[in-house]
């Protein structure tokens, strides 16, 4: 059975940081990737942040370039992001999903994922 689930999220100071978690179970990290997206209320989901397997790179969305960090355990069971420099307009639920393989959009786009955990609300405020 396929399961991922979200911790890490909570309340912090505009600057702060945060790190989540996304562990996995009933799949294996060798052969599916892992995608970050967040959801702000009245907003659409977006995607924040991806490892390509064939690219050996991470990929970001623009808004969270050079602040967000996205890695593994050497276990292969839990996928982190890790979050630096927050910014209220960070504020979302935030999810892991399971790429389709093989691919059938951007990574990105939401419509490419077909599992997904529960999602972590991260709140950025003074």
């Amino acid at each position: 059975q396929v399961q991922l689930v979200e911790s890490g999220g909570g309340l912090v100071q505009p600057g702060g940081s945060l790190r989540l978690s996304c562990g996995i179970s009933g799949f294996s990290l060798d052969y599916y990737t892992i995608g970050w997206f967040r959801q702000a209320p009245g907003k659409e989901r977006e995607g924040v942040s991806y490892f390509s397997k064939s690219a050996s790179r991470p990929y970001y969305g623009e808004s969270v370039k050079g602040r967000f960090t996205v890695s593994r355990d050497t276990a292969g069971k839990t996928v982190y992001l890790q979050m630096n420099n927050l910014r209220a307009e960070d504020s979302a639920i935030y999810y892991c999903a399971r790429r389709r393989a093989p691919f059938t959009s951007t990574w990105h786009d939401p419509s490419g994922y077909n599992y997904w955990g529960q999602g972590t609300q991260v709140t950025v405020s003074s």
